[in-house]
């Protein structure tokens, strides 16, 4: 897989893509090494330089996040980005039968990583602690690119297909809620400061 190409065309043509994802075959270990390790440190590496060097202005001065604190939100938050994406995919696949679907965990893999491609690339915005709000717009589009993948690479019937797309939607941002809390928690003694 070369990781440049399958990033453009899952943002760009994701139809098509997985069109083409279908038919390959990963293992987990796969994903992480040749996909998620990369990816996923883009919000990580961008949050770290923007919270903790960067800084956000107030108009009346600065603020940065010790880089100490820095660098454990940004391990963390990798650290948790890559489980949830492991948590997602194991959640995706064993809600599928639910939907008259059949469970598939290298499928729901697929679906789940390269989904999370808008997010994590998205991440990059971190570097401007102002532009937060609009990389997370950016990772809204992995909610369409989540949708091609499930209609593409799940069995789950057209009369279901909505409901289990919204049930999945519901569980990732269960996870991603509790990543963030358990990271801010860790890293700020349960302070909820900055919105990181």
């Amino acid at each position: 897989m070369n990781l440049i190409e399958r990033v453009k065309n899952i943002l760009l043509t994701p139809a098509a893509e997985w069109e083409k994802i279908k038919s390959e075959t990963y293992t987990p270990a796969d994903l992480f090494t040749k996909y998620a390790m990369f990816l996923a440190a883009i919000p990580a590496v961008a949050g770290f330089i923007g919270y903790g060097i960067v800084g956000v202005s107030f108009g009346f001065g600065t603020f940065r996040v010790p880089i100490g604190s820095s660098l454990t939100w940004a391990v963390l938050t990798y650290v948790f980005a890559v489980a949830g994406a492991y948590l997602f995919a194991f959640i995706l696949d064993a809600l599928a039968p639910s939907f008259g679907g059949s469970k598939d965990l290298g499928a729901a893999m697929k679906i789940v990583f390269f989904s999370m491609t808008a997010g994590w690339v998205g991440g990059i915005l971190f570097i401007i602690p102002s532009l937060t709000t609009l990389a997370m717009l950016v990772g809204i589009y992995g909610l369409y690119i989540l949708y091609l993948g499930i209609k593409a690479l799940k069995d789950i019937p057209a009369d279901k297909l909505i409901g289990y797309i919204v049930v999945s939607i519901i569980a990732n941002a269960i996870i991603i809620f509790l990543a963030q809390f358990l990271v801010r928690s860790i890293v700020f003694g349960g302070s909820m400061r900055m919105g990181l």
